[in-house]
């Protein structure tokens, strides 16, 4: 994949990752607290204004990174601070900038102690969660990875509930762990050629490598990605953290957080390890299809708001990580799209919980009954939510998962095999437990019982709320109902990864062949199975044809399949 230098005289990107950090540096000189308020909200709406132009400048008619900023960072490793969007990442970067006012107004009145600190927090956050998805290096990347552990622990630990330092510890604790086997699969794709290292992103995934070789890099790369996303059985982190973390917090690892899982399994595993992608295709989508089941049970047993949207999230990245393992068109696009519409759908409800909250200082069922009545508008904003979080058609949900189902019905008919057919067929009744526990979630909230507590002293929505809600209703009904200007951004990126995938499949069989001893040469059917293209479907999903591309020249001049195309 290639690297489009950025055209423009201001560096979008660096902009966008460094900006909060010196709008953090001037918060701690701030003492009052209204005026840290409103510097942060006034930071970060500029923020998300000055993301848009990336969208309405980027080119989506080609695959490359654009909007790139290279320079050398530290030349005696060949570490370099490379920066790039793809229409991948693009997505993932606007909501990371457009979430974030909406959790500063959310904290306008719950955090009332330390608030210097977590503004501060709040904004480091920012600048790290921007940075992971723009960073096209190994070692800038990882930075970036880890750099958003600490806020996000002191977010939880600090500002959390009575449990928060149980669940700080064990969010850290996890995600730690998980980073650990990401270094070890940076270092050795590192070191893999010891005659030309890189830690460049663009390089590695133009690399053919082995097919035992690429299983362990993957299994390194999974462990620390399923536990970010989280997959089932990395999951158990998740609800302390979302119940115990403050509204602003859960709104994070909700709508950003775990997105970076994802965005890892479409960055990494299938450019690096398209073998292994598919050796371990049938494990990925078995997990997912069990994230979505015990995702939808689990929260259909909560009688705690937070727990139960928490719970949710579980089976709403089961769908994501399915769309993703198909390895097609239809259901990577629709993968992309449930993360975007997860960080709106979710984020929406746990800014709602923490308005419930704030008034009743509970979360539980029994005691949020019958709310509706003294509060229509919120009952209203709730309904909404409600319905675009069970994916009700025409509204943003419904597009996502429609687009998964497609593409993994589509693959599960291509495979004809028992096995595939049942496995889409498990999908259907998550589909139906995710309508349930959010139907009763509504029911209870807005109409209630016979006998609900008095809920007459309660205020409705108050124009800072409604403001908070009403970007995110807004994205529920423009995406949809429209789709197109989200989708368009996605298509040529995601149908470049499938090439790009099956370009280092093919490769890395032929290596694999040319390694051989000659008796041994011949295919077997493990080896055809690798040879087998990744299939490229238009959005709705009818198969296209099989695409054999040649091997994509890496980024950088001088990489290494420039230098096997070069005579001299």
């Amino acid at each position: 994949m290639n690297l489009s230098p950025n055209p423009e005289a201001i560096p979008f990107l660096s902009v966008l990752i460094f900006g909060p950090l010196l709008a953090a540096g001037v918060a701690v000189f701030l003492r009052s607290e209204r005026a840290l308020r409103w510097w942060t909200l006034a930071f970060t709406l500029a923020a998300a204004t000055g993301s848009l132009p990336l969208y309405f400048r980027f080119n989506p008619a080609t695959p490359d990174f654009q909007f790139v900023e290279d320079a050398s960072w530290i030349p005696w490793l060949k570490i370099h601070y490379t920066l790039g969007v793809d229409g991948i990442s693009l997505l993932l970067v606007l909501l990371t900038a457009l979430i974030m006012p909406l959790c500063v107004l959310c904290s306008w009145r719950y955090i009332t102690t330390r608030v210097k600190e977590f503004m501060v927090c709040l904004l480091v956050m920012e600048s790290a969660m921007v940075g992971v998805f723009c960073a096209l290096d190994f070692i800038l990347f990882f930075v970036f990875w880890e750099a958003m552990l600490i806020p996000m622990a002191l977010l939880i630990g600090i500002w959390g509930g009575p449990r928060k330092v149980y669940a700080a510890l064990k969010f850290f604790i996890y995600t730690l762990a998980g980073s650990v086997f990401l270094l070890v699969a940076i270092l050795a794709l590192y070191l893999w050629d010891p005659s030309h290292p890189t830690f460049s992103i663009p390089e590695v995934m133009g690399r053919a490598y082995s097919p035992e070789f690429q299983r362990w890099i993957f299994l390194a790369f999974a462990i620390s990605f399923a536990i970010k996303v989280p997959m089932f059985p990395f999951h158990t982190w998740l609800p302390a953290a979302h119940v115990e973390a403050p509204t602003a917090g859960s709104v994070l690892l909700a709508s950003v957080l775990l997105k970076m899982g994802t965005y890892g399994f479409l960055r990494f595993c299938l450019p690096i390890t398209p073998d292994a992608t598919r050796f371990f295709m049938p494990w990925m989508l078995g997990l997912s299809v069990v994230a979505i089941l015990y995702g939808g049970l689990a929260a259909l047993a909560q009688s705690d708001l937070k727990k139960l949207v928490a719970y949710s999230s579980v089976g709403h990245m089961g769908f994501a990580t399915l769309g993703i393992f198909v390895l097609n068109q239809s259901g990577i696009e629709g993968s992309l799209l449930v993360m975007i519409n997860h960080g709106v759908t979710t984020g929406a409800l746990f800014i709602a919980v923490g308005i419930i909250y704030e008034r009743l200082h509970t979360r539980e069922l029994d005691q949020t009954a019958g709310l509706g009545k003294y509060m229509p508008v919120f009952a209203g904003f709730l309904g909404v939510f409600a319905l675009s979080s069970l994916a009700f058609p025409g509204t943003n949900s419904f597009v996502g998962e429609f687009l998964v189902m497609v593409g993994g019905f589509g693959w599960a008919k291509e495979l004809a095999q028992a096995w595939s057919t049942r496995t889409m067929l498990l999908v259907v009744p998550g589909v139906v437990l995710a309508a349930a526990y959010n139907l009763r979630m509504l029911q209870r909230v807005a109409y209630g019982g016979t006998k609900n507590p008095d809920h007459s002293a309660l205020r409705d929505l108050e124009p800072r709320e409604v403001l908070t809600l009403a970007p995110l209703l807004v994205f529920v009904f423009w995406i949809g109902l429209h789709p197109q200007p989200f989708t368009r951004v996605l298509h040529v990126s995601v149908e470049n990864l499938l090439k790009q995938a099956q370009a280092s499949a093919a490769a890395s069989v032929q290596a694999y062949r040319d390694a051989a001893p000659p008796t041994s040469r011949s295919a077997g059917p493990r080896e055809s199975a690798v040879a087998a293209p990744f299939e490229i479907r238009d959005p709705a999903g009818s198969p296209g044809r099989a695409v054999n591309p040649p091997a994509l020249a890496a980024a950088r001049p001088g990489s290494d399949r420039a230098r096997s195309r070069d005579p001299n």
